[in-house]
């Protein structure tokens, strides 16, 4: 980032794109230029048209060229506060999720109920924990993103050419993404592909949720049956060959077998069912990546399913015992 001064929000700044910023999304780098700001202002100015790339509109996921000239608009922060410090306990189960690493990536295998980013009344996320975790690194970045409740593998990009290679790898499609999920019913054997388009809304209230819909974006996932426990679940693995917000929960929502323990997309009478038993998450892990190394090469690295999720898998394989 260059030609950046140092002028309170209140007033408009134009930020030139620098090579420590070339390739990066335009929201995220907002979050980053107008700290303290909630997610959902920076969409709204975004889709409002009055953050503009070269005078003209964008839209978030842009990825910001090498001296593109962006505005930022003038925006009202509240008292800026100091950036929450991570605490030993979080810091000890991050270290203890890193699966692997070197000079370039790190990838975690996520907690669910850790955010990948901090926002909308969420202090600390997944990437503001590490960059207090790695002081040392002058750059890090997400490569993809989980939703808050979805577990399992995350990379991290350590350098600026690394999250470039990553990002074109994943626009080819030789990074591949393999999630288990367990889902309501018994899925059907010859269903293995899940080929309906996608609509993200976004309610008043800033939520987001996403429909199957003609006028969407093309989504495509590709499923296996791993295990059946009779017509009460199945546990899956889903391959998203798209990207979209949610992809795997509303397609399998969409077949009709939502997600155990999904509270946007399933059954609230499963969902109140395994609440009982002690098991109040969302079933979807991020179970293996399989990547192309930058340094070169290609890594495979699986995570292994929590203690919750396995306590759930091994609950279902009793009653069908």
């Amino acid at each position: 980032m260059s030609q950046q001064n140092n002028s309170p929000a209140s007033k408009v700044r134009f930020v030139e794109i620098s090579e420590g910023n070339e390739g990066q999304r335009v929201d995220n780098f907002l979050i980053t230029a107008l700290k303290g700001a909630p997610k959902s202002l920076i969409y709204r100015i975004v889709r409002k048209g009055e953050v503009r790339v070269n005078k003209k509109r964008v839209k978030p996921d842009y990825k910001l060229q090498l001296n593109d000239l962006v505005r930022i608009p003038p925006v009202r922060l509240s008292e800026r506060q100091e950036p929450a410090k991570i605490s030993n306990n979080l810091t000890e189960l991050l270290e203890a999720a890193v699966l692997y690493e070197d000079n370039d990536i790190i990838v975690v295998n996520k907690p669910s109920g850790i955010a990948v980013h901090g926002g909308s009344g969420i202090s600390l996320g997944l990437i503001e924990s590490f960059r207090q975790m790695r002081p040392q690194a002058k750059f890090l970045e997400l490569v993809h993103r989980l939703d808050r409740d979805t577990s399992g593998c995350i990379l991290l990009a350590k350098k600026r050419s690394a999250l470039k290679l990553m990002h074109e790898s994943l626009q080819k499609s030789t990074i591949t993404k393999i999630y288990h999920a367990l889902v309501v019913g018994s899925w059907n054997d010859r269903k293995r592909k899940v080929d309906a388009p996608l609509r993200k809304n976004e309610l008043k209230s800033g939520e987001r949720v996403v429909k199957v819909s003609a006028e969407g974006k093309a989504s495509l996932t590709e499923f296996k049956v791993l295990e059946r426990f009779g017509k009460r679940a199945t546990l899956v693995e889903a391959r998203p060959i798209t990207g979209r917000t949610h992809q795997i929960r509303v397609h399998c929502q969409f077949e009709g077998h939502p997600i155990v323990g999904d509270e946007k997309y399933g059954t609230d009478e499963m969902n109140a069912e395994m609440k009982d038993q002690g098991f109040g998450r969302l079933f979807l892990h991020a179970a293996e990546l399989r990547f192309p190394l930058p340094s070169g090469g290609r890594k495979v690295i699986k995570a292994p399913l929590d203690i919750s999720l396995q306590k759930a898998v091994a609950s279902f394989r009793s009653k069908n015992s």
